[in-house]
């Protein structure tokens, strides 16, 4: 469905920020895309939904395709209409709207209509039962579940998310990582980006692992979450205990060094 073709991506025409990114998300399924702050998985999604012109952004090289056609140059909204919805770190829903004015906002480009609207309450009954609240005064886990709706009112064939569960409770992680297993079971594919690797790999079908602009490796969950840097860096499980203060590449040379010396 989507593919990512050796991209390169150059902000304010000096800093290459993607160095040769190919990744795919087939249709149906979960990809995570794993990565610490500043490894440009954001940059990522910003030349797939083609926002990167706003941050001054430009693919220099390679090309993203949806469906086998080159939209690498489409203009934004373009991409919502064929069917390309993302929702943004932090949520970035209006504030001073209701719930159901959100919804309605979202449902703009594809035409959201009553019925997709009684499918996304029918996905987040909270959110029904605060149809009518000004959407700033929701919590946080509301707001997210209200940011999850407004794309879906879209009717995506994909949808993004970048970064779902950042700043929410351990029960409300949960409560995001099965709404978007039960998105994906009804139809919809999702590209995830996500520091939590431990609730991204439990419903991906594949997952990538991207440091400083380049990818350093992937496959399905079950390898990933047998590798031990995988483990030690992502995870925290085992190893030496400095992982986190160290990139995940320095881990495994680090790792080979120690077996070369001795």
């Amino acid at each position: 469905m989507l593919a990512v073709e050796n991209l390169e991506v150059v902000y304010n025409d000096v800093v290459l920020v993607l160095r040769g990114i190919s990744l795919e998300v087939p249709d149906g399924s979960v990809v995570a895309l794993l990565g610490a702050n500043g490894a440009g998985k954001t940059t990522t999604l910003r030349a797939i939904t083609g926002l990167l012109d706003i941050h001054e952004g430009e693919v220099t090289k390679g090309r993203v395709t949806w469906n086998g056609e080159n939209i690498t140059d489409l203009d934004p909204s373009r991409r919502v209409g064929l069917g390309i919805s993302q929702v943004m770190e932090t949520r970035r829903i209006f504030g001073e709207m209701t719930v159901d004015e959100n919804l309605t906002a979202g449902g703009y480009v594809r035409g959201g209509d009553t019925v997709i609207r009684d499918k996304v309450y029918s996905l987040f009954p909270q959110l029904e039962e605060r149809r009518r609240s000004v959407a700033g005064y929701l919590s946080g886990g509301e707001q997210q579940m209200l940011a999850i709706g407004r794309a879906m009112m879209q009717q995506p064939d994909l949808l993004i998310l970048d970064e779902p569960s950042l700043g929410l409770a351990p029960r409300l992680v949960q409560e995001v990582r099965d709404i978007i297993a039960e998105i994906n079971e009804q139809g919809t594919s999702v590209l995830l980006i996500e520091q939590n690797a431990m609730m991204a790999l439990s419903i991906a079908h594949h997952g990538y692992i991207m440091e400083t602009g380049k990818l350093v490796m992937d496959g399905k969950p079950e390898k990933l979450l047998a590798d031990d840097d995988v483990r030690e860096f992502y995870l925290g499980i085992g190893g030496e205990g400095d992982g986190g203060r160290r990139s995940f590449r320095d881990v495994k040379h680090y790792k080979r060094r120690k077996r070369w010396l001795s």
